[in-house]
Order: structure tokens, then sequence, then C-alpha cells
């Protein structure tokens, strides 16, 4: 992979203050992690976006700061969940020299014969999986090819997985990543005329759905 660079200043403005970074089109972030103390830093929103968004967690990405270079992983994206973007991102620099563990993608791929010719359903079981490795060794996401799957009951399991000498997979051999299962039986309910809802003395059940905060997204309407 090419070496990816987002260029960086530090920044002294905090809290509330930040909304107007935000508006000039800068994005907040910080930079903490190995040999250094945290940095609050700044970059340029637009810049930054567009390398975010072709990156993984497991990308190394390496933050220009003051002339210097820091290789880092990102840690954790916050988003504004009305306007879909990015509003403050955390970077954990790290050693190139030691090794690491990190969440890696499970990405699907191919067409499944299981799935073509018998309608079969699949099932997953991981989204991502843990690997250990050097920072600049650990891949963007493991690509798992399903075009092996030939009928229902196929499989494929940890075990499976072709990765490079370079990185270890770190979850159990033995867990499922994906499966083709048969397709569900249409179910034909009978209408019953009269259904008693609630026995006789019984106090109805009361879902109370809670109200989620979106503080970031209350933030940005200030």
């Amino acid at each position: 992979m090419e070496k990816v660079v987002i260029k960086a200043t530090k920044r002294s403005v905090t809290g509330k203050q930040v909304r107007a970074l935000r508006r000039a089109g800068e994005l907040p972030g910080i930079l903490y992690g190995f040999n250094m103390e945290p940095v609050n830093i700044s970059m340029d929103a637009h810049d930054a976006t567009l390398v975010l968004n072709r990156t993984t967690a497991s990308s190394l990405i390496n933050i220009e700061l003051d002339g210097k270079e820091y290789p880092t992983l990102v840690r954790e994206k916050q988003r504004n969940p009305i306007k879909n973007v990015f509003v403050h991102i955390d970077f954990q620099s790290v050693s190139l020299t030691e090794k690491i563990r990190a969440k890696v993608a499970v990405q699907l791929t191919g067409l499944s014969p299981a799935v073509k010719d018998f309608n079969a359903v699949l099932v997953t079981g991981f989204n991502e999986l843990e690997v250990e490795g050097f920072p600049q060794d650990l891949p963007q996401r493991i690509v798992v090819d399903i075009s092996g799957m030939l009928k229902i009951g196929d499989g494929i399991y940890v075990r499976d997985i072709v990765v490079s000498d370079k990185v270890k997979v770190l979850d159990d051999v033995n867990e499922m990543l994906v499966l083709a299962t048969a397709p569900k039986a249409e179910v034909v309910e009978e209408v019953v005329p009269e259904v008693e809802a609630v026995e006789e003395g019984a106090e109805p059940e009361v879902i109370e759905k809670g109200k989620k905060e979106e503080e970031l997204a209350e933030e940005e309407k200030k």
C-alpha cells in the first residue's frame, strides 16, 4: 500500500470553541500513544476525509506534525449523525518495531454455488478478526472467497483463512466466519378470530423506548 500522510497542526482551541474550527473547514483530533504526550491537533477536513474514507482501522496513517511524521492507527472516528461528517478523530502513535494487536475487517467476495443453485442463505459469524503483527504489516482487510461454498452446510472457519506470514490471527480457529444454511420454509399462520391478549388480573406490559442523546448534532445546531 502506498504511504498515507495527513498534515496536521497543533491546536489550542478546545471545548465549545471547536465549533468555530469546524465551520472554518478544520477537523479536530488528538494524537497520543508511543513515546509522546497527547497532543490536540487540527487537520484540513476535506483532505483528511478523503484519506479516512479509503482507509480502515488497521491502515497505517502517518500524521505530519511540526516537520515530523508519526505512524498511527485510527482508534476512534466520531461522526455527526445528521450530516454524516467526521467531527473528531483519535490517532494512536505506534512503534514500527513493536508488534501490536488490531481488529481487521472481514470482506466476503465471490459467488457461492450454494446460494446460486440451492437458494442457500449465508449466515455470517464475524465481521472482523483480531490479528497481531507490526503496524506496517497489518492488512487493511481480510478477503474471504465464498465461491468454494458449493452446497448447503458448507462453511468457512477461522482455520481456513490464509493471511501473510507476517501477521497472526488471534481468534479461535474453530470460530465460524460464514455458513450456507437452508432457506426457511414459508410459514402460513392460521388467523384466530378472537385472542385473549391479557390474562384476567394481569398488568399490561409497558415498553419504554429511551431517547438517545445526540450531543454532537445539538452542538452543530448552535
